[in-house]
């Protein structure tokens, strides 16, 4: 692939401002390690802090409401993400849909306002243990992203597909390089087909689930696979970092 490795952290809801050092170490890393691209999306009450301490590494959102303003009493706009320094914002993670009742419908709509604040989009898949155990998982995550995906003529530019299989985040489990292959290569045909071969080439699709510094290189090294979305292991710099370098070592190969 010609994009550098992608390698994101989601911290979901931990870190209060005690967290930010851990933010400048994996910023310092970054720095020494330019070979891969790093990001992390702290919750909403860092975002601008960890912003004004970040010289090398993205900063994002981890969600944000469908519209501009209004009586939303907890919500985020996409704008007001951008306003405190976020780049990206993570749409469609299974704990939003699965928590927060998102539909396919409502996480197009995020898409579109995140897109119309200018902010790239990390757009989350994945099946549940149930539809994987079906053999169901190639056509459920299809039809997910296809129903979650507007059309867009920049997609290369502003999109990103994370693929994280319900059943492996944060549960230890991680699926099979052939598991991981198989699913990536249906959604890079899926992108070819809606955004031409050009365009659906070039958006990457990275893995999340279980990812860790000690299976990173193994997972990297799977075709269509262009980086991680990391989750408690991106809390701490050590672990996280050691995740990107093992990335560097597999694009190498």
């Amino acid at each position: 692939m010609a994009q550098r490795p992608y390698i994101v952290g989601n911290w979901k809801m931990n870190g209060t401002r005690a967290m930010l050092s851990e933010a400048r170490a994996i910023d310092r890393a970054a720095q020494r390690l330019m070979k891969v691209e790093v990001a992390i999306a702290p919750p909403a009450t860092l975002i601008h802090a960890v912003h004004k301490e970040a010289d090398q590494i993205w900063v994002g959102a981890q969600d944000c409401h469908q519209s501009e303003s209004g009586a939303y009493t907890g919500d985020i706009s996409a704008a007001m993400a951008a306003d405190a320094g976020a780049k990206f914002v993570i749409l469609g993670h299974s704990e939003r849909r699965g928590g927060h009742g998102e539909t396919d419908a409502s996480v197009k709509k995020k898409v579109q306002a995140a897109l119309g604040a200018s902010l790239a989009v990390i757009l989350c898949c994945g099946e549940s243990e149930d539809v994987r155990d079906k053999g169901k998982e190639l056509a459920f995550v299809t039809k997910q992203l296809s129903a979650s995906l507007p059309k867009m003529g920049n997609a290369a530019e502003k999109l990103t597909i994370a693929y994280e299989p319900i059943w492996a985040i944060g549960t230890g489990k991680t699926a099979t390089p052939d598991d991981i292959g198989a699913v990536h290569a249906a959604i890079r045909k899926l992108l070819v087909d809606l955004y031409g071969a050009e365009q659906g080439a070039e958006v990457r699709i990275i893995y999340g689930g279980s990812v860790k510094p000690e299976n990173a290189r193994e997972l990297m090294s799977v075709p269509e696979v262009g980086g991680a979305l990391v989750g408690g292991a991106s809390l701490a710099a050590d672990s996280f970092m050691g995740i990107a370098a093992a990335a560097a070592d597999a694009f190498e190969e």
